[in-house]
């Protein structure tokens, strides 16, 4: 696979969810970032979203956007994350680099805001 094929691949694998799949398209070294929170390296963060994965937690992504330059993909998506019946949507802007086929480099930013309004929302369905 190219890398963009690497990048949407790993999203769809997420989405099944067949998160053991998603992860071994991650190097063992893998960066993953995010606005505002921790870097996770390596082994922590297929733990994390295996983890995500046996606590009931799902994701669906779609991916507005994608443009690859070598190694390199940027993404334009919405992510929407559940847990049972509660759900937030909210757009997320990702860089990631691939290696060998295998995702090195997972950069993610997104608006708190955006999160925070989505999260309001899809309480504010649960409730209602």
């Amino acid at each position: 696979m190219d890398p963009e094929q690497t990048v949407r691949e790993f999203f769809r694998l997420l989405a099944l969810p067949d998160t053991e799949a998603a992860v071994a398209l991650l190097a063992d070294d893998v960066v993953w970032k995010n606005t505002g929170l921790p870097t996770f390296t390596g082994r922590k963060v297929g733990g994390l979203l295996l983890d995500a994965e046996k606590r009931g937690v799902t994701v669906d992504i779609t991916v507005h956007h994608a443009a690859a330059n070598g190694d390199v993909v940027l993404t334009d998506r919405t992510d929407v994350l559940r847990k049972g019946k509660w759900e937030t949507s909210f757009w997320v802007r990702g860089t990631f680099e691939v290696h060998d086929g295998r995702i090195t480099l997972w950069d993610d930013a997104f608006s708190w805001a955006d999160l925070a309004r989505g999260s309001v929302m899809g309480l504010t369905k649960l409730l209602g």
